[in-house]
């Protein structure tokens, strides 16, 4: 790689390493104070940027921008899709249908009929803005689906968008891309562009997590397979899910999520640190890819700002509350359970690196659909994390919980992704094991 050195090398493991340690010292802090994390890296990032130490400057055409914004689309899609407690879905179907169809879509295609109004976008262009601004920050409503504020039908809604909104909104960005970079392909050139976005890559996906599982089920059965590997399993399975889609040309990005969505949908015995893990990873990565926003490119969108970009960001923030109020209206919710859901459409790392997908295809104009959404990202961030903020005060305790120590019980079995299950023989089985060790003079 151009500009490689043992000294970019230090300064980026310096960087990594400074992401884990900060993350792990400040999480209970940070989720006391119902500050949202996003803001904290934002602010490292720009601590170390040019404006602060000037130890990082990340542009748009780094090639490590890049591939840490692949690596964090791919994992935020898998983690969704493999998260999803299909029964659960299946349950709330008419719901998900409602925040998925009427919802997400109605919010991009009003944010986009905005964008080509208000900014006199290419109709290709105000699409990809519209889909992107329409995507939901997984980091920020993971502190959102925290809350013990939160009713339960809220809760409910909001995971199931925060699991699928993404798949739906990223063929729109995929198909404005094909509009923006050329707009004379032929049907023949528009039937493959099909095959490879809605076969090939979703087909390649599905085919993996399906031999993936089925391969990890077979050897833990025959021979045994140690829980640390078994934990870092998922990471090789989405990684050969995307390489593959790729290497036939289909969408990396949509075998990811499929290798997830059958993962899930298969619900044989996982290990729970399958899932934990890929999570962690995935939170990890997003973290880091927000320190580097924060060096430099986010505040880009202080850049571009004008009385037409602060009227389109006010108008995005306000048009998800219109689309999902109208959406859920005949919907059995309470008022204020629907308000709740139409206001916590947090935009944020999903919207960034959905963006980005034009950027690094060197498409005409990316650069300022790239600015125009760090400032809706900025704005989002301060009222969306605000607003967190203020609602979780009620919820918190007003002292810290004593910390009570107990044994450590055996390892759940582990049905499903979502639902672990305990063994009262394996409880009973611990017990007498150690009443065997008392009785032969075992001392702990």
């Amino acid at each position: 790689m151009d500009g490689f050195s043992h000294a970019t090398l230090t300064a980026m493991l310096a960087l990594v390493g400074a992401v884990i340690i900060i993350a792990a010292l400040l999480s209970g802090l940070i989720e006391r104070s119902g500050l949202p994390q996003v803001a904290a890296f934002l602010a490292l990032g720009a601590v170390l940027g040019p404006g602060g130490l000037n130890l990082f400057d990340v542009r748009l055409g780094s090639p490590l921008l890049q591939i840490v914004a692949t690596l964090s689309l791919v994992l935020v899609l898998f983690t969704d899709a493999v998260s999803l407690n299909l029964k659960e879905v299946r349950r709330h179907l008419n719901l998900a249908l409602l925040v998925l169809g009427p919802g997400t879509l109605l919010s991009a295609l009003l944010i986009a009929y905005a964008a080509w109004r208000l900014l006199d976008l290419p109709f290709a262009a105000a699409a990809i803005l519209g889909a992107a601004l329409a995507s939901t920050d997984p980091v920020l409503l993971r502190g959102v689906l925290k809350g013990e504020f939160l009713p339960a039908p809220v809760r409910q809604a909001l995971r199931l968008e925060s699991g699928l909104n993404d798949a739906v909104l990223l063929p729109v960005v995929l198909i404005g891309m094909v509009f923006l970079g050329d707009r004379s392909l032929a049907v023949s050139d528009w039937g493959s562009f099909g095959l490879s976005l809605f076969l090939l890559g979703p087909g390649v996906g599905m085919a993996v997590g399906f031999l993936a599982v089925s391969a990890l089920v077979m050897m833990r059965n025959r021979f045994g397979v140690r829980r640390d590997y078994e934990s870092i399993y998922s990471l090789g399975v989405v990684f050969a899910a995307y390489a593959g889609a790729e290497a036939v040309h289909g969408s990396g990005f949509l075998a990811a999520f499929a290798a997830g969505m059958t993962i899930a949908a298969l619900d044989v015995e996982l290990c729970d640190c399958f899932l934990e893990y890929g999570e962690t990873t995935a939170e990890m990565t997003l973290l880091f890819t927000f320190i580097l926003f924060g060096t430099s490119l986010i505040w880009s969108g202080f850049t571009v700002l004008d009385g037409r970009i602060l009227v389109f960001a006010a108008l995005t923030i306000l048009i998800r509350p219109i689309a999902f109020l109208s959406s859920l209206a005949g919907f059995r919710l309470a008022w204020k359970d629907r308000l709740m859901i139409a206001w916590f459409g947090p935009r944020g790392l999903s919207s960034l690196l959905l963006i980005l997908l034009p950027v690094f295809a060197g498409l005409p104009g990316g650069d300022r659909l790239f600015s125009v959404t760090c400032a809706v990202v900025l704005l989002s961030i301060v009222l969306h994390g605000g607003s967190l903020m203020w609602l979780g005060k009620g919820a918190r305790p007003s002292r810290a919980p004593q910390a009570v120590i107990e044994p450590i019980p055996p390892a759940p079995s582990f049905r499903g992704i979502g639902r672990a299950t305990w063994s009262g023989s394996d409880l009973d089985r611990g017990d007498a094991a150690d009443s065997r060790d008392r009785s032969a003079g075992g001392h702990p």
